[in-house]
């Protein structure tokens, strides 16, 4: 039986997500691949491409490589840093915000 990946629908409606600037987006995306099967061969796969960006098998590639943290445009924020928990489906579990950080951050956690 041959295995299909989470992200592949069948409409490719999911695509934008996983080729998206926004964070929001990048996270569901990632939010999709932890729970996917193929998301391993799916990053392998990317990086011996050499991918040029996107998110694949739970990273996110820009130039063929994974970014570990990903900066916002422009100069960063005065405003507290907030943390966004994203489910898959797009729900925001819990807000919260670290003060002492300055940059805009999303992190995932999948239930």
């Amino acid at each position: 039986m041959k295995q299909t990946a989470r992200c592949a629908d069948g409409n490719g409606t999911l695509t934008p997500l996983f080729f998206s600037d926004e964070n929001i987006d990048i996270a569901r995306a990632k939010a999709i691949c932890t729970r996917c099967a193929l998301s391993t061969s799916c990053l392998d796969g990317a990086l011996e491409r050499e991918e040029p960006w996107g998110v694949w098998g739970g990273e996110l590639i820009e130039n063929g490589r994974i970014v570990l943290d990903r900066r916002p445009r422009g100069r960063p924020s005065v405003l507290p840093k907030p943390i966004l928990v994203i489910d898959e489906d797009r729900t925001i579990r819990s807000i919260a915000s670290v003060s002492e950080q300055k940059s805009y951050e999303v992190a995932i956690r999948v239930a």
